[in-house]
């Protein structure tokens, strides 16, 4: 005799996301957390083909941002405070790299941009990147200082700019950037470790030694 499931094992099935099978489980995980966060704004802004966008910082969102957007169409550029982060940007997708602890960078491409997604969760200046952006070209934040950024008006006032903020995305949405990410072959850059390494692993997040997520493998519980 079968017995019937408990419970507390049936799923809704309007809240089951399918991973595409052309994903690994591992490369696939932090799809759902840096990837929709990426996926989303570009969506909803209609970001795509002939447009210039630039991905502030290359982290955990970033390195979605830019394999995300490339897959798009769109021409990306990457600014990062770490001339050592080039490399990375160039394999990632990236058109073109800047460092922005150079002032010439932000005069070079003053008004270059049709839009701007702001990775960053450190403070820094946004009006410097606004002026990045072509008339009515938006900047989008996905990262969360902790404390508040002063924005100057004239910083949108000119150019007519936009200044918005996304957070992640339903899960319609996040099925269609799953099966996008299977479209194009687009996975995280994780590392794999057990999860009696987590704590170590946390001390190198704080050092912003991680290329680009961790992700636990689970079966070390046993």
């Amino acid at each position: 005799m079968i017995e019937p499931a408990s419970a507390a094992s049936w799923v809704d099935e309007n809240y089951v996301l399918r991973i595409p099978s052309a994903l690994s489980p591992a490369g696939a995980a932090p799809l759902l957390c840096a990837g929709i966060t990426t996926y989303s704004p570009l969506r909803q802004w209609g970001v795509g083909r002939y447009h210039k966008l630039a991905v502030v910082g290359l982290g955990g969102l970033g390195h979605m941002a830019v394999k995300i957007a490339k897959a798009m169409g769109t021409e990306v550029t990457v600014l990062s405070t770490s001339e050592n982060k080039r490399e990375d940007a160039k394999r990632l997708g990236a058109a073109n790299f800047a460092v922005t602890s150079n002032p010439q960078t932000f005069t070079k491409l003053q008004g270059y941009f049709h839009y701007i997604l702001d990775t960053v969760s450190a403070p820094h200046d946004y009006n410097a990147y606004l002026n990045l952006v072509k008339t009515d070209g938006t900047m989008i934040l996905v990262g969360a200082p902790e404390a508040p950024t002063p924005v100057q008006a004239f910083s949108l006032i000119f150019k007519r700019r936009r200044l918005a903020g996304s957070l992640i995305g339903g899960i319609k949405e996040t099925q269609k950037m799953l099966d996008f990410c299977a479209q194009h072959q687009i996975e995280s850059d994780i590392e794999l470790i057990p999860i009696q390494q987590v704590n170590e692993a946390y001390e190198r997040v704080l050092r912003g030694d991680v290329r680009y997520r961790f992700v636990i493998d689970m079966t070390s519980m046993d």
